[in-house]
């Protein structure tokens, strides 16, 4: 550990990583459709959800099915993954934005639900998109200091509600264009889950190292993006600019403890849109050829959207590949964490 913010890992490895998909398939064309009449009335042309974000479809769970059971769906497929007896599981740390209640946590329902023993902690923490990685963080701490041998970090989350409900808002007579573009971001949105077992590397040297992580905190942007259950507002350019810029300086500062400019196998991005994958690229220099993406038939799956990804990738990784982490939250966080495959 070299600061409040830059720290290196020395014996905590990802073992397994798995997802959950919600089944049901909704395409910007469907969303555009109920839209149509407002688009029409306010000025604008419909398509904007694939023309401008490159999103041609989403998921929503189906009737029945919540994010809870997606979370604890990837949970039990990373704990048999792995090979480790759940018994020997310290902590489990949700990390959705999605919940139902203030409280108790959306945790214990999971915890719950995947059957994991009373010696196993669970607790919530949520940070906007960033939370998993800042989850993968905090069990690595956990796992370094001795506190725990395994750590499981869970997300699911929900865009069902939040969309339907916006639908309906900007269906109403008073809706303006602003209106509609400041709620775009809603209509980003996925459904989806995923789970990643850690653990001590030297009880498992088959698994994937985390190497270190810089993280950098710009909250005086904290109102750029604001959301509940019920609506979402956001400051598109105004967010996506502040983003790169607290992100570049992050870059710079890692620069001075990591070699990651141009030197990673695999860069997997917060999964926003085109246009923002497009902007990081540029401004880090980064060949997009490595920038796998997942939010054209996902979307914006919030703080499952990077884990979501890399657990697409791991088929292709081999053994050595340098992997980095970079994540986004509103608020305004950023943060990338190394992976040595």
């Amino acid at each position: 550990m070299t600061g409040n913010t830059t720290h290196r890992f020395t014996n905590t490895s990802v073992l397994s990583i798995e997802t959950a998909d919600a089944s049901q398939v909704v395409t910007s064309d469907e969303i555009d459709e109920r839209l149509r009449e407002t688009y029409q009335r306010v000025g604008l042309r419909t398509g904007l959800l694939e023309r401008l974000a490159g999103i041609r479809e989403r998921r929503w769970w189906a009737e029945g099915t919540t994010f809870v059971n997606g979370a604890a769906t990837a949970g039990a497929k990373a704990i048999s993954e792995s090979g480790v007896d759940p018994a020997r599981i310290g902590v489990m740390i949700n990390t959705s934005v999605s919940r139902r209640y203030l409280e108790p946590s959306t945790a214990v329902a999971v915890h719950h639900e995947l059957g994991l023993p009373r010696s196993c902690q669970n607790f919530d923490v949520t940070n906007a998109c960033l939370g998993f990685v800042n989850g993968m963080e905090l069990a690595a701490a956990m796992i370094e200091s001795g506190m725990v041998d395994h750590a499981l970090v869970v997300n699911g989350e929900d865009s069902r509600i939040v969309q339907e409900r916006t639908i309906d808002q900007l269906n109403r007579p008073e809706t303006v264009s602003k209106d509609v573009l400041a709620q775009f971001a809603t209509l980003t949105l996925g459904s989806g889950a995923v789970a990643m077992l850690l653990g001590r590397s030297d009880l498992h040297p088959e698994g994937h190292r985390l190497v270190g992580s810089v993280s950098r905190s710009g909250s005086e942007h904290h109102e750029l993006c604001v959301g509940d259950n019920e609506m979402m507002r956001t400051d598109l350019k105004g967010l996506l600019d502040a983003g790169l810029a607290l992100s570049e300086d992050m870059w710079a500062d890692a620069a001075e403890e990591f070699d990651w400019a141009g030197g990673m196998d695999r860069y997997i991005v917060h999964q926003v849109s085109k246009v923002h994958t497009k902007a990081m690229c540029d401004r880090f220099s980064i060949d997009p050829a490595l920038v796998p993406t997942t939010f054209p038939t996902r979307g914006n799956l919030g703080p499952a959207s990077v884990p979501f990804t890399l657990a697409g990738q791991q088929d292709t990784l081999a053994d050595g590949d340098r992997v980095l982490l970079m994540g986004v939250g509103s608020g305004l966080n950023v943060s990338c964490l190394e992976i040595a495959w």
